[in-house]
């Protein structure tokens, strides 16, 4: 059974957010019966089901409960064989999906032997290690279900249409997405309980109306489930939430863009780090951050810097990727730098032309996507970093931001 959630990037409150569900993405060549396959392990008509090949055009997704697994992304894509110039624009999204996938599904036609689109996929998801299921589908079109000798390779003989293997797929995709994502902390597991965390939460105009951005979110929740106590202020009344307390709290979480402030107002005895370099941590690329943003001074007039963010929005006059970074970068390193910006999924495949790459906190990216996005880089030999470490590190306090985190 599945059930269809909300999880725009509006509604951080009630639902699991996108980038902490397991992605569950459906692979195969055109006609092999992903988009049937797709409606029949959500129970909805998610995807557009045609006997006309190539009826899936764009990557399909949406969030949604899949038991017995729970949140999950469910992923529908183009054909592997798609065909013609558009098609191999298509066939390109449908590699680049691999990027957040956690789990795959490889769908071929029972009634066809696999491709070599087949078994090049196969190669590519053992080399990436994304753990993965072959689905023969359309069984119930043959005279007999094929058996585990009659592949060089294990699968799962299903029927979309009939809805026979359905049960199993469902398990074994709860099996393998289980173990794919581990319970991982933003901060909780450097907390007590009892301890106090004062979170530092501007509200300017950049800050969404009526609601907190979904990092604040996660660390409140986090805070809240390892029972530790949790205040929430902005920097003007900063200074009196610390001398409300008896004692000096345990950690004070700031937005990164108030840095230079409450630096000045916590006591240097007063652990202190932000929002964003614990997403950084949460996403597994806070060393790789870390290094990055100690070669800003080795940047050169004319240099290309790529500022990134993982979704889009409306930006304001004084956004902080477009705007204010740029500006606290060129007057940190003196040099005047050729700026580049991405956001959402487009993302350059080729890093090479870049001297550095700032990306966003990450928080609507699940890790795989983050992680991949960081070794692009690694593999380009350009240095990686990410909004909070930078600005710690412009700020002069990154040393201090990361101080909690060591053994």
């Amino acid at each position: 059974m599945a059930r269809e959630t909300s999880d725009s990037n509006l509604s951080g409150l009630s639902q699991t957010p996108s980038a902490n569900r397991v992605h569950i993405s459906f692979f195969g060549r055109r006609n092999a019966g992903k988009s049937s396959l797709v409606n029949a392990v959500t129970d909805q008509s998610l995807s557009i089901v045609s006997d006309v090949k190539g009826t899936t055009t764009d990557p399909v997704s949406k969030a949604m409960e899949l038991l017995p697994l729970g949140p999950v992304v469910i992923i529908d894509t183009p054909g592997l064989d798609d065909e013609g110039i558009l098609g191999e624009k298509r066939v390109e999204k449908t590699y680049q999906i691999l990027a957040k996938t956690d789990v795959a599904v490889l769908v071929i036609d029972a009634a066809e032997k696999p491709s070599s689109d087949d078994f090049s996929l196969m190669e590519l998801l053992k080399k990436k290690q994304i753990p993965y299921i072959i689905v023969l589908n359309k069984t119930d079109l043959l005279a007999a279900v094929p058996g585990t000798k009659d592949f060089d390779f294990p699968f799962l003989a299903v029927s979309a249409k009939a809805g026979s293997g359905i049960t199993e797929l469902k398990e074994k995709l709860a099996q393998l997405g289980k173990s794919t994502a581990p319970v991982k902390q933003l901060i909780g597991d450097k907390l007590s309980k009892n301890d106090v965390v004062i979170l530092v939460t501007p509200i300017d105009e950049s800050a969404p109306k009526g609601r907190l951005i979904l990092p604040q979110v996660q660390t409140l929740r986090d805070i809240l489930d390892t029972h530790a106590i949790s205040m929430v202020t902005q920097v003007p009344e900063l200074s009196a939430c610390l001398s409300a307390l008896k004692a000096p709290p345990a950690l004070v979480v700031t937005d990164s863009q108030a840095f230079h402030q409450v630096k000045e107002i916590v006591p240097r005895s007063v652990p202190l780090t932000s929002f964003s370099i614990l997403m950084a941590r949460f996403k597994g690329i806070l060393e790789t951050a870390s290094k990055g943003a100690h070669h800003l001074p080795t940047l050169s007039d004319g240099d290309r810097v790529l500022i990134s963010e993982g979704c889009t929005h409306h930006r304001q006059c004084e956004d902080i990727g477009t705007v204010k970074l740029p500006g606290w970068i060129e007057k940190f390193t003196g040099k005047k730098l050729d700026f580049h910006f991405t956001s959402g999924g487009q993302f350059p495949q080729d890093l090479s032309p870049y001297a550095l790459v700032v990306h966003c906190g990450g928080c609507m990216l699940n890790e795989r996507e983050m992680l991949s996005r960081m070794e692009l880089a690694k593999k380009a030999g350009v240095p990686f970093t990410n909004y909070g470490t930078l600005i710690a590190h412009i700020n002069g306090i990154l040393d201090r931001s990361l101080e909690i985190f060591h053994e």
